[in-house]
């Protein structure tokens, strides 16, 4: 860094200064400050090199001594011992280190070939992890139904791995009308456990795809499923009816193969995924 970070010491928890890490009163954040909470030094190195605007850091003097190469002079960075960012946070931050960024307004990007869509996820673990599924697979974007949970929750973000800093999250605002906008620029793929579906590995190459999510329990919604252009399914065992949501999601991403990044061919990620699913099929009946 051509400057060095302002660190500034603090040694009461409740200092001002404080004020957007103090009991991590997310939803308060995002309401009334339109920020976010960054947690873990490997998150928090993530955030610091993108492009989101930092409102301040706050470490412990151990995590100082390996963050500080990563901090920049654009906000302070606060300093406290364990016991006071503990006494903060309202509870033990073992990691050692949070971060507060102000909250994107992002949008769809032009010409998207490869979206996620998460209609009524409320488990923000899930919604984490679908993120970090998106980018693996080389998603252009994740597109949020009014009620998911939010990707930027700070537990969210932590099991993202940092993606939703690189990947852009656009939360719809009417639904499922924005979904039925989606559908005029890509192909719907729908997921469902159905045994009468057709298997997601069976679909043919699709150039510009969205693939569509339900929530945790009952899946896709009647209205979702009407707009869907194709509804799929993953082949199970007998006996085994459903997938966690986001372990289904990195299943029909890979099935659907990559779009791009210079990742595998998609013919050939499909071939060995419908080749693996009906292995699986045959050999447990």
């Amino acid at each position: 860094m051509s400057a060095a970070p302002q660190l500034q010491s603090i040694d009461d928890p409740r200092d001002e200064r404080l004020a957007p890490f103090r009991e991590l009163k997310e939803a308060r954040l995002a309401r009334e400050q339109g920020l976010f909470i960054a947690e873990s030094e490997v998150v928090v190195r993530k955030l610091l090199r993108s492009t989101f605007v930092i409102r301040a850091v706050l470490v412990t003097p151990t995590r100082l001594a390996t963050l500080a190469p990563h901090l920049g002079p654009g906000y302070p960075v606060f300093v406290a011992t364990q016991e006071v960012v503990d006494a903060v946070a309202g509870f033990n931050v073992h990691r050692g280190c949070l971060a507060a960024a102000e909250r994107p307004r992002a949008t769809l990007p032009p010409g998207a070939r490869r979206v996620v869509v998460l209609e009524e996820l409320v488990d923000v673990d899930n919604v984490g992890a679908l993120v970090r599924n998106a980018a693996a697979f080389g998603a252009d974007a994740v597109l949020l139904s009014p009620g998911c949970a939010d990707a930027f929750y700070r537990k969210a973000v932590r099991t993202s791995a940092g993606h939703v800093f690189t990947l852009p999250i656009v939360r719809a605002s009417a639904w499922p009308s924005d979904l039925e906008a989606l559908g005029r620029e890509l192909t719907l793929v729908g997921t469902v456990v159905d045994a009468g579906a057709p298997s997601i590995a069976d679909l043919p190459p699709l150039a510009r795809v969205a693939l569509v999510l339900g929530t945790e329990g009952t899946g896709l919604s009647r209205a979702a499923r009407g707009l869907c252009h194709r509804l799929v399914t993953i082949p199970m065992a007998p006996g085994a009816d459903s997938l966690n949501v986001a372990v289904a999601g990195a299943v029909a991403l890979y099935a659907l193969g990559p779009a791009r990044r210079g990742l595998p061919g998609a013919a050939g990620l499909a071939r060995r995924v419908g080749a693996a699913l009906r292995r699986l099929v045959s050999t447990s009946g």
